[in-house]
């Protein structure tokens, strides 16, 4: 079996996704010097941090925290781009789970009863297949064991992307574009709200504006990635 592995591994070689150096055998997806070397935001670790200052009046969180830190053309890029791009939805879920293990110790997020990826609407979802965020929060609930929810908050009207546009433009492209399908079930529960990249907060404050109908609900957010706009 080792030899086979081997061969494999000469056809269809293992290559770091970050920085496309070979993987060892006991490498899965990032290699070593990536794992560590890549840019953690540890927003988790501080008081009102600066990602949650970027919801200050707008979203009461009660923890905010992003795995990494984007940087345009650096290696968080090449990861996002083949989950996004490349449909590398294992990867994604593997994040989710490495995330995870880095947050057991923070309790405003390990106590949380219940995880919900921020939704894709149904025809955007059927276009790429999967949705991200999604993907990412299957792993932030294997490894939490907190319970995932993907039906209760739906997004109900197809948006158009929100990379190039200003904070301004990205609240009105998602405001009123989500729905929550039962208030009730969420009524006073501790939610993370998991996104896949947060750049203005936009998107998590349009689902807000749906998840308050619970009475009592706290929210918490996580990502994949925080992009600081310039």
């Amino acid at each position: 079996m080792g030899i086979w592995n081997d061969f494999i591994a000469l056809i269809y070689p293992r290559n770091c996704i970050s920085c496309n150096n070979s993987l060892f055998k006991h490498e899965e997806f990032i290699c070593n010097y990536c794992f560590v070397n890549l840019p953690k935001s540890n927003f988790h670790t501080e008081e009102n941090s600066e990602l949650e200052r970027v919801f200050t009046g707008r979203v009461p969180v009660v923890k905010a925290g992003s795995y990494y830190l984007f940087e345009k053309s650096g290696k968080v890029q090449k990861i996002l781009h083949s989950i996004k791009y490349k449909s590398n939805k294992v990867l994604a879920e593997q994040l989710g789970i490495w995330y995870a293990q880095s947050l057991k110790d923070c309790t405003e997020i390990a106590k949380a009863d219940v995880i919900i990826p921020v939704p894709l609407h149904p025809k955007k979802q059927k276009q790429r297949g999967f949705n991200q965020s999604e993907e990412f929060a299957k792993g932030l609930s294997k490894e939490f064991n907190i319970p995932l929810n993907t039906t209760n908050l739906t997004r109900n009207q197809f948006t158009e992307t929100q990379t190039r546009k200003n904070k301004f433009a990205r609240w009105e492209n998602v405001e009123g574009k989500f729905e929550l399908n039962n208030p009730t079930a969420l009524e006073n529960k501790t939610v993370i709200l998991v996104d896949d990249v947060i750049t203005t907060g936009a998107t998590i404050e349009a689902c807000y504006e749906a998840l308050k109908l619970s009475p009592g609900i706290k929210i918490s957010v996580l990502s994949l990635a925080y992009a600081k706009k310039d």
